[in-house]
């Protein structure tokens, strides 16, 4: 029930590689991407695909939200070059919004981040390059909201050329920092 169970963080365990639990996660993560980038893309529920799921979990690279018993979201992290870590592919399940659960994915993404050595935060934010996406301004004011301060702009086809195909609309990167004190 909503607003009565306490959202918990964690890295994966070997019982999240269960088929049925990468497929839960996989769905989660494209359901999330195909609203949150609706008329970006040409394709829908393509985000990621079981076997990636799966490499992640098993490198623990995703960070996993529960309440209860029930995956509600997750937060793909890396660690970058001097000192930065990242955070992508941030998911909370559509039927939990307003609990908590992405600012909890991005405590605990931070936390590992400092137990890591490092000093900076980053995050990139793929947005239309000609219109204002809904979801993507949410998460440009969230992002600001919690500390994060855009720092440059660079076109998608410059990171990504072999992604252009698959676009439905010219689409920008912006790579967001927050420095961990």
């Amino acid at each position: 029930m909503k607003g009565t169970s306490k959202v918990t963080t964690r890295f994966p365990t070997d019982s999240d590689l269960r088929a049925d639990r990468v497929s839960r996660l996989t769905n989660l993560i494209n359901d999330v991407y195909d609203d949150a980038e609706s008329g970006m893309w040409k394709r829908k529920g393509t985000r990621t695909q079981p076997a990636e799921v799966e490499q992640l979990l098993r490198e623990r690279a995703l960070i996993l939200a529960m309440i209860d018993d029930t995956l509600v979201g997750s937060v793909n992290v890396r660690l970058m070059p001097n000192g930065v870590g990242e955070f992508g592919m941030l998911v909370a399940d559509r039927q939990y919004r307003g609990e908590g659960i992405g600012s909890a994915l991005v405590e605990h993404a931070e936390k590992w981040a400092r137990e890591n050595a490092c000093h900076t935060m980053r995050l990139e934010l793929l947005t239309p390059r000609h219109w204002t996406h809904p979801s993507k301004e949410f998460l440009r004011q969230w992002y600001t909201r919690i500390g994060y301060k855009p720092q440059f702009v660079e076109p998608l086809e410059s990171m990504h050329p072999e992604l252009m195909p698959e676009l439905a609309t010219e689409c920008d990167f912006t790579v967001w920092l927050k420095p961990l004190g």
